[in-house]
């Protein structure tokens, strides 16, 4: 199928099970095997006298991690990312668990979008395995373009993905998920009764779990469904500026452009602790994890060339309600001493009689360095949790 050539050509192109796959270059011994790949304080594989590796089974686990990603035959037993470990164990007791290497999954990744931009430069970077491209000033036939940037992805990475190619960028991102794993889909604005409308709604990205169950207790459960709702009814349970949006989106409308550089509103990190941490009684955890934590942000900001006037925190309480706090400093920063000092401002509003969960930092109001003053006057002053 060719779209026209007056047509934008929108091609998502998405990593297939990114982790669980660079997981699986370092591990071949593993393909085909349920393999989990998330959860806290797992320990790599240990290699047996006889050169095997004796791999840690998902049974075995015991902690309140969540899953990172898993393979395809992982997610066939029910288990996907984002679900507490405990529940995998319950659902695959037998599949593999191997930890996070971060490190591994970046390298990848800038390996997978040089090759791509050597083909198409106009990229979207939408995150460490998913990009969008803007393959219009290219005058090749739409699949042959799609299966050359596929190959390239393969020979420089070992690895497989999808694409998706489309008028638009809703309808890219959806059909780079239909024909999962190793895929390519082609859409025309002409294919949406036939291949879109009758995926349900959560296909859309955007529509969220909750927007997800309000839908589904109205009776609208596909895109189909979404593209014959009364407005007036979406106004009414949804607002108008958002209903505007699912009526837009349902007919398959989206004219967002390729951004090929943007520049993020916050930097972050958080983590979920192994049990529920007590202010006071695990003092001396929370401070090095609350340092640890002003440490990464940090450096994150030093690695990618930003400072930030507001530095916020994030707490979840045992009950999972959440809480934020703020403050905005006089000169943006990267000190990681200058941060926690005040993220530790923030963390004295707000009330610590209760267990936690959860625990972030984030710095936003970002700028680059050398588009403001040098801020030498944080105090390097170190501040215990909660005081």
């Amino acid at each position: 199928m060719h779209l026209p050539p007056d047509v934008r050509r929108i091609a998502h192109l998405d990593m297939d099970a990114f982790y669980a796959s660079v997981e699986l270059l370092r591990y071949p011994e593993l393909r085909g095997m349920p393999v989990v790949i998330g959860g806290r304080s797992v320990d790599r594989p240990e290699v047996q006298p006889d050169g095997t590796r004796r791999f840690a089974r998902l049974r075995d686990y015991a902690g309140r991690g969540v899953v990172t990603t898993s393979t395809y035959e992982a997610r066939a037993l029910g288990v996907f990312s984002a679900m507490g470990m405990m529940k995998a164990a319950q659902l695959a007791p037998e599949a593999i668990i191997l930890p996070v290497d971060f490190d591994a999954y970046r390298h990848y990744s800038r390996l997978f979008k040089k090759a791509v931009a050597q083909i198409a430069p106009h990229i979207e970077d939408r995150g460490i395995d998913e990009i969008y491209i803007d393959l219009g000033d290219i005058a090749e036939d739409t699949r042959a373009l799609a299966l050359r940037i596929k190959q390239a992805v393969r020979e420089a990475t070992g690895l497989s993905c999808s694409i998706g190619v489309a008028p638009n960028k809703l309808l890219a991102k959806i059909c780079s998920d239909l024909e999962k794993p190793d895929g390519v889909t082609i859409l025309s604005h002409a294919d949406i009764p036939g291949r879109i409308w009758p995926l349900p709604v959560r296909k859309i990205n955007g529509i969220g779990p909750k927007a997800g169950e309000k839908l589904q207790a109205l009776g609208i459960g596909t895109i189909a469904e979404l593209a014959r709702a009364e407005p007036d009814l979406l106004q009414a349970h949804f607002g108008l500026s958002y209903a505007q949006w699912l009526c837009k989106v349902a007919q398959g409308s989206d004219d967002r452009p390729v951004v090929t550089r943007s520049e993020p509103k916050s930097i972050s990190r958080e983590t979920t602790f192994e049990r529920d941490l007590h202010a006071r009684q695990d003092r001396d955890t929370l401070s090095r994890i609350f340092t640890e934590l002003c440490v990464r942000v940090a450096e994150d900001l030093r690695r990618k060339n930003y400072v930030g006037r507001t530095i916020g925190i994030k707490l979840r309480y045992a009950d999972f309600r959440t809480v934020t706090r703020d403050v905005t400093l006089p000169e943006p920063t990267a000190d990681a001493a200058g941060i926690r000092r005040a993220a530790g401002e923030c963390l004295r509003r707000v009330p610590l009689e209760q267990r936690l969960r959860l625990f972030g930092v984030r710095v936003g109001a970002l700028s680059r360095p050398e588009a403001v003053k040098a801020n030498a006057g944080i105090v390097q002053t170190a501040f215990a949790f909660g005081e």
